[in-house]
């Protein structure tokens, strides 16, 4: 039954959000979307302490050898887990801070940045955003 319904999420996942593409509100280059929702898995509302409510979205974000973001900053807290490769992050005047596999960390929220990869093999990172609706994940530079 898990197994199903698995399977019928990624294929939704598919059909709304294919592999590679663009993410809607961001910088990134190949996003691979998992999760968004509202809910635990027995359908209970997601919410904070105070009631309001929670949304949590979590992405795998790609980023090829060579390549870079653009300069972003995030409208809500984002998790972040490097699963491969190593990615170096600029963050302007507060300077760069260079992160490989097995490295979690909170992203900043204020701060305008970028990723690069500069190695040889593809960064993929778990990025956890958690918000709530009508909040930017990524707000693109001007």
């Amino acid at each position: 039954m898990i197994r199903r319904a698995r399977i019928a999420l990624m294929m939704g996942w598919m059909l709304v959000a294919p592999l590679g593409t663009v993410h809607a509100d961001g910088p990134y280059q190949k996003v691979q979307p998992l999760l968004t929702t509202r809910q635990t898995v027995l359908n209970e509302p997601l919410h904070l302490p105070d009631g309001a409510p929670m949304h949590i979205t979590s992405t795998i974000v790609t980023i090829d050898p060579g390549e870079e973001t653009a300069w972003h900053k995030h409208g809500v807290p984002l998790y972040a887990y490097i699963l491969s490769g190593e990615v170096t992050i600029d963050y302007g005047d507060q300077g760069t801070r260079t992160f490989q596999p097995g490295s979690a960390f909170m992203e900043a929220m204020n701060h305008w940045h970028r990723g690069t990869n500069r190695g040889a093999v593809p960064v993929r990172i778990l990025a956890v955003y958690i918000g709530s609706d009508g909040l930017s994940h990524v707000i693109p530079k001007p």
